[in-house]
């Protein structure tokens, strides 16, 4: 797979996306994030590792990456979405409920994710490095069938 200068990504046609990523090397478990409470229409991801040399056996510097538009990484957790606001003129017989609604984020648990880089937040827990994408930031998820 290619990035082009524009940031687009070409991937040959029959193959798999997530063939071309590592998995991180991160054996998380629930206690590790489980604590975390991710607000809103963000999503945590954990970056995948990039690699360190081209399909043609060219290694790349190690700065590249950085400068690269678009990343990937596999999501940890999502926030439970937008916000849907309760109608101020709701039918005045029925007993209000105080809970917010929300509108679901597409991404789920374990979903390959593409996003804008420049975009995300970077964050460090427990020596991990993970990035907090809002959901616009993400182009693409790539679900595997269960």
């Amino acid at each position: 797979m290619e990035i082009t200068r524009n940031g687009a990504m070409v991937i040959p046609e029959g193959l798999s996306l997530s063939n071309y990523f590592t998995k991180p090397m991160v054996h998380l478990k629930d206690t590790d994030t489980g604590n975390i409470i991710v607000i809103g229409d963000r999503v945590l991801i954990k970056p995948t590792t990039p690699a360190e040399k081209t399909e043609g056996g060219l290694y790349l510097p190690q700065g590249m990456h950085k400068t690269e538009e678009l990343r990937t990484g596999y999501v940890i957790k999502v926030g439970p979405g937008y916000p849907i606001p309760v109608p101020p003129d709701d039918e005045p017989w029925k007993e209000h409920n105080d809970e917010v609604r929300y509108v679901p984020l597409q991404p789920k648990q374990g979903d390959l994710a593409v996003y804008i880089q420049k975009n995300v937040f970077n964050i460090r827990f427990n020596g991990e490095d993970y990035v907090i994408a809002p959901h616009g930031a993400i182009l693409m998820v790539v679900r595997e069938e269960d």
